[in-house]
């Protein structure tokens, strides 16, 4: 089976055929996949990502709002997200001092990408997966 990721016309390809097995991806497609796999990799980014989406959030509602997480590493989390162009931090001169972070416009132009991320997870997700066994172990036993 042969499945279209939409990358397909992103290749060099040095002969006619598609199915040449000497045909590589362009290199520098694959270092833009691995930016955007590492600037939204790690154990926390996607929840904060999560968060931040209907509206800016100070420090501390953000770490209450993440059940575990260490003050340490929402701190090292946030500055890569804000690295990487996807977190606006905002300090606000009030007494006492008011951080506050949002979505920058990147990240806002992740939501389309999240939406196929939800929509494929509530397919083939821990709950999909049940479904298909229960399906498959139904029909076994008729």
């Amino acid at each position: 089976m042969k499945f279209e990721t939409g990358m397909e016309n992103n290749t060099t390809s040095p002969c006619d055929s598609a199915e040449c097995a000497g045909c590589k991806p362009d290199p520098a497609l694959l270092d833009d996949f691995k930016h955007a796999i590492h600037a939204l990799g790690g154990k926390w980014k996607l929840e904060i990502l999560f968060l931040l989406m209907n509206r800016a959030i100070r420090f501390g509602a953000l770490r209450r709002s993440l059940d575990g997480i260490t003050q340490h590493m929402l701190t090292a989390q946030l500055r890569e997200l804000e690295r990487d162009g996807l977190v606006l931090r905002t300090v606000l001169a009030e007494k006492p001092l008011r951080v506050e972070y949002e979505l920058t416009d990147a990240a806002y132009g992740l939501l389309p990408a999240f939406r196929e991320l939800l929509a494929w997870s509530k397919t083939y997700g821990a709950r999909g997966h049940a479904a298909a066994r229960e399906a498959t172990l139904g029909a076994e036993l008729t």
